[in-house]
């Protein structure tokens, strides 16, 4: 394992642990040339995945990328870190039980979704924001009446009110 810090490849292990369920192990590392310490984790790949974008382009499933944008969602919100963890591996396991190697960006947005909204309601708000490219505050308005069992209704005209020409 090459070293973050100076590069070298000679690292040791120094302690070997389960983590996130036993789905993971989490090693502590020391660089042999800097004496550096770090942390890896190893864990189960069941097949390679790709995700095909909108675009059409097909680019490598990124297990990382997928744990950032969920935390940029959860971003000042007390959460669990090893909560987050567990949820980020249950996507992942859903996504590589499905048998399939290419999945849609979409489905992918709907399992984050589907995981954030159980988990926290500003974060589940924040990502479908972004997921469903929100532009407008009434965007907002309708997803929080969607998520609220609301309707978000037009303002009904007053007859007696409306000014007519007639």
């Amino acid at each position: 394992m090459r070293c973050p810090y100076c590069g070298a490849d000679n690292s040791q292990v120094k302690d070997s642990r389960p983590s996130e369920d036993a789905a993971a192990i989490r090693r502590r590392r020391v660089c042999g040339d800097c004496g550096g310490r770090f942390t890896t984790f190893e864990r189960i790949q069941l097949r390679e995945l790709s995700v095909i974008k909108k675009s059409g382009k097909r680019v490598p499933f990124d297990r990382d990328k997928l744990m950032r944008s969920i935390q940029v969602a959860l971003r000042k919100r007390q959460v669990d870190p090893e909560r987050v963890e567990r949820m980020v591996s249950g996507i992942v396991r859903q996504l590589e039980s499905r048998g399939e190697q290419d999945i849609p960006a979409e489905e992918i947005g709907l399992l984050v979704m589907d995981a954030l909204k159980g988990f926290d309601d500003v974060a589940y708000v924040r990502f479908a924001s972004v997921y469903r490219n929100f532009r407008e505050a009434k965007d907002f308005e309708a997803f929080l009446g969607e998520l609220t069992g609301e309707e978000t209704q037009e303002p009904v005209s007053d007859p007696e009110t409306e000014n007519t020409d007639a």
